[in-house]
């Protein structure tokens, strides 16, 4: 459950209501979603990018079978973790749960610390078409053969201009470019020039935006990591490199998925390993704090503000 016991007062919420809980890592927007159902009838939909995984629930904070059975959850745990799963796929998705929530006259409660995924739900995407599977088969091959260094050797090549808007690590993004430029000869850069769309027009979205102190974000995180390993987090990530998966997936990239890898193929201490995985987790979440801090009052949405 959140630390924050106080929850927002949610006033004339309408048949087209949306409430998203928005936060970095560790500020407690789980616990609240959960609360805010229980109190509005509501049904919880993840959005955040790695709990959508399966195998990896501890390391990625997903609900807990307890906190499942006093509120419904969806799409939590989704995709297997060789999945390259991305916001294309995610929004679609998402869009189609609220609008069976409303139908069964329940509250939609959104929550998730990816910004990319709240911020395509509430203020729209570029109308870039969903590429096919050949397509993605054979980026998927360019990136098998070359890795991600010559994935975005060859998008430099062919689009440059796309190859300009991501970052050169970024497999994600690497990959969705090149299956954007093949399938539809236009460049990402050229796509993102046009007017965003929205899945859900017309919607009465309500963000409220948890976002603690740094000082205490960081505690919480230190805290929460000690916690995962209490749980088994160790365990878990060895039972995933057990499938042998490519780093490059996201699933892999998990704060703590890498730390705990080198621990277990010997390239350091459990000790080192445990103080990587909370730095890391500090950085990403002062990161998203930023993102947060400066996005969400731009979206076409109410804030409400916590109690």
């Amino acid at each position: 459950m959140s630390e924050n016991k106080l929850i927002p007062e949610l006033t004339d919420i309408k048949d087209n209501t949306v409430v998203v809980i928005a936060g970095p890592t560790a500020s407690g927007k789980s616990g609240l979603a959960l609360e805010v159902a229980i109190r509005y009838n509501g049904v919880v939909i993840n959005a955040d990018a790695m709990q959508v995984y399966r195998k990896i629930p501890i390391i990625t904070a997903a609900p807990t079978v307890a906190d499942r059975q006093k509120a419904e959850h969806q799409l939590y745990e989704i995709f297997e973790p060789d999945k390259n799963g991305s916001v294309a796929e995610w929004l679609p998705l998402a869009a189609a749960a609220i609008k069976e929530v409303w139908q069964r006259n329940k509250l939609p409660v959104v929550v998730g610390g990816t910004g990319f995924y709240i911020e395509s739900l509430v203020g729209g995407v570029s109308p870039i078409p969903e590429t096919g599977s050949e397509t993605k088969e054979r980026i998927a091959a360019v990136l098998a053969d070359g890795g991600t260094a010559g994935a975005y050797e060859l998008l430099q090549k062919i689009d440059p201009a796309g190859a300009a808007m991501v970052k050169a690590g970024d497999t994600t993004r690497v990959r969705r470019a090149l299956e954007i430029f093949t399938d539809t000869g236009k460049s990402i850069a050229e796509w993102f020039k046009q007017p965003l769309v929205r899945l859900l027009p017309g919607t009465d979205f309500r963000i409220i935006p948890l976002l603690p102190p740094l000082n205490v974000l960081e505690d919480r995180c230190s805290q929460r990591f000690d916690m995962m390993m209490h749980e088994g987090a160790l365990e878990e990530v060895e039972a995933l490199l057990r499938l042998e998966l490519p780093d490059s997936l996201p699933a892999m990239k998990a704060i703590g998925v890498p730390e705990l890898k080198d621990y277990l193929c010997g390239k350091c201490s459990l000790e080192e390993a445990v103080a990587a995985a909370k730095l890391h987790t500090r950085q990403y979440a002062k990161r998203q704090l930023t993102w947060f801090r400066n996005r969400l009052r731009k979206l076409p949405a109410e804030i409400v503000a916590p109690d």
